[in-house]
């Protein structure tokens, strides 16, 4: 199993949601998260100060996977997540050695 954290702007959430549905996954975690890269935030003027704005809005989704799932859900979230504009986001995948499902009791990808 895997589990991918994908970082996106809050605007393409319905997208890349309808595109992961579209391949078959069936869940995810969605949190509100702020941050910046190589963006390094931006300025903007209120009331005719200026000032940063270092933490941009983002969405941090996690989605655990069979590792058969993996490219397809890249691929989805990639195609659906872009907008060719800086900031668009990251995507990090790792190994995930274990899920239990709390109600069941399955493990595995039984469990996902």
């Amino acid at each position: 199993m895997k589990k991918i954290e994908a970082i996106i702007k809050p605007f393409k959430l319905e997208e890349v949601k309808e595109a992961l549905a579209a391949i078959g996954v069936e869940g995810l975690t969605v949190c509100e998260v702020k941050g910046f890269g190589r963006q390094k935030g931006h300025t903007e003027v209120y009331r005719g100060s200026e000032y940063t704005v270092d933490f941009l809005p983002k969405l941090k989704l996690d989605i655990v996977l069979a590792e058969n799932m993996v490219a397809p859900a890249i691929e989805a979230i990639t195609k659906s997540a872009k907008t060719g504009k800086i900031g668009d986001g990251k995507i990090f995948v790792s190994s995930i050695e274990e899920a239990v499902r709390i109600r069941t009791g399955e493990v595995g990808e039984k469990a996902v």
